[in-house]
């Protein structure tokens, strides 16, 4: 199974609803890090654009909140005290080029090893 390297759905310029998709920067597999905080996760899966809850996008204060219109990825993420799972706009993402693994507990569900920097996925069957 390939990685992914676009947003799930239409081809690049294609719409949602009344929303332009783009080409996701990002890959399933990839290793990356927040801009602003301290913490950094593989990426396990993308929306094309915001698919959360207003709730959660209204809890991030204003001056930092992101945009819609972007890909948003999920994250299997790290800091210095615990796990967890991530959403985070790609605004707010860079590559993480340190080469060391991720200790996410879930990791092994969804991939297979570490090559180069980036997460081989397994071979899911769909619902």
């Amino acid at each position: 199974m390939e990685p992914m390297n676009q947003a799930s759905g239409p081809a690049s310029g294609a719409t949602l609803g009344a929303v332009p998709l783009r080409r996701a920067k990002f890959a399933i597999g990839q290793v990356v890090k927040h801009r602003i905080y301290p913490f950094r996760g593989v990426i396990f899966d993308v929306d094309p654009v915001f698919a959360n809850t207003e709730e959660w996008l209204a809890s991030i204060p204003e001056e930092v909140r992101p945009r819609r219109d972007q890909p948003f990825y999920h994250l299997l993420a790290e800091n210095a005290q615990t796990t967890y799972v991530a959403y985070v706009s790609e605004q707010n993402l860079l590559p993480d080029d340190t080469g060391k693994p991720v200790s996410h507990p879930q990791v092994p569900q969804f991939f297979k090893e570490l090559k180069r920097g980036h997460y081989v996925s397994r071979e899911r069957s769909l619902h």
